[in-house]
């Protein structure tokens, strides 16, 4: 019953989610442990992000940038590529979205609103297709030169602000209203949170990286590439060019994702001391939906759910939010040890065998 159930449809769909049980389980353990009421903590995120219009629309706020930036990794992991630079497109997206939005005052909303989204979609992009090029030209692994990246972002941007774009706040000025995505209709509807119209972007977003990979030509090249790169050149595929674009993709999500920070969230972008972590978090997101468009928005609710609903839980269980990354470390870890469960479940189907 148990090889019958592991060969099923449903299968890929079971280790994320015991996962995700067993994160939760261990969560408990550990503040039970530190006597703290983990029913109590567990209760207190279910009331406030699913009961509190509040907390409700700061969740999908925060779930946003999550997802963008899941997209952006798992596009690249569809095509056999693993973009750690996330973190630096990302804020390439930022701030060239903050920059067209402020340089280009006075244009009419229809105008400078699509054109600052698309100017961090685009600075994404080539932040993406730099580390592209370099693998696809001189076969230098990804993963160094996105970590590379990611630095050469921080600071560049840090610079930029500081030398062309500063106001007080150590910041950029607030963009017109004519770039922003807030919204004072979401804001009521949602007792006062932050909750903007990026939310449509990220459904768009998902929706074409879906389009992209699993109905168009060059999508069936761009993972073919990634399942066999020597395999695809044999049957006549340009590796290069298909490197070049996955990255480019991902790139233009994650600048997507930094768009939104600075467009709807913020207004603005700040000088950052340290990365800001979404990039990164888009990683594990990535893995526990497992590269797919849905499980990414589904993951990317989760998390968002537990970083929100972690400041209700330290207010009103009196749970240290420390123990919700806590949480959200061992559901990271147990995706990527993916493979213990698997060999659980691989032990218990030839116990049954034997019987």
């Amino acid at each position: 019953m148990i090889q019958r159930f592991m060969n099923g449809k449903l299968y890929p769909l079971f280790v994320p989610l015991i996962s995700v049980v067993l994160g939760l389980f261990f969560g408990a353990l550990i503040m039970l442990a530190g006597g703290y009421h983990p029913i109590l903590a567990y209760q207190s995120i279910f009331e406030s992000v699913f009961l509190q219009p509040y907390y409700t629309g700061e969740t999908i706020r925060t779930m946003i940038p999550l997802v963008l930036s899941g997209l952006a990794v798992a596009f690249a992991f569809r095509t056999g590529l693993f973009n750690i630079g996330v973190e630096g497109q990302l804020l390439a997206g930022w701030f060239v979205s903050v920059a067209a939005a402020i340089l280009c005052d006075g244009w009419p909303k229809i105008l400078l609103l699509p054109l600052s989204i698309l100017a961090g979609a685009a600075a994404g992009a080539v932040w993406g297709l730099i580390p592209g090029f370099l693998k696809a030209r001189f076969k230098v692994h990804e993963v160094i030169s996105t970590i590379m990246m990611n630095y050469i972002a921080l600071y560049t941007t840090n610079y930029l602000i500081k030398h062309y774009l500063y106001t007080e706040g150590e910041r950029t000025p607030t963009i017109p209203d004519a770039a922003s995505l807030a919204s004072a209709t979401l804001s009521h509807l949602t007792q006062g949170s932050r909750l903007h119209w990026g939310f449509i972007v990220a459904l768009l977003a998902g929706l074409l990286m879906w389009f992209i990979l699993w109905q168009t030509t060059r999508g069936y090249e761009l993972r073919a590439v990634g399942f066999s790169p020597d395999a695809a050149g044999y049957a006549g595929m340009n590796v290069g060019r298909n490197i070049l674009l996955s990255m480019t993709f991902s790139g233009m999500f994650a600048g997507l994702a930094g768009a939104m920070e600075g467009l709807g969230t913020y207004q603005y972008m700040m000088i950052n001391p340290a990365f800001v972590g979404i990039g990164f978090s888009g990683i594990a997101v990535a893995l526990l939906g497992m590269n797919t468009s849905l499980g990414v928005f589904l993951a990317g609710a989760l998390f968002a759910t537990l970083q929100t609903g972690g400041l209700t839980m330290q207010s009103e269980a009196g749970v240290p939010i420390e123990l919700i990354n806590i949480v959200i470390a061992l559901i990271i870890f147990l995706v990527g040890s993916s493979y213990i469960i698997q060999l659980v479940l691989n032990r218990l189907a030839k116990r049954g065998e034997k019987r």
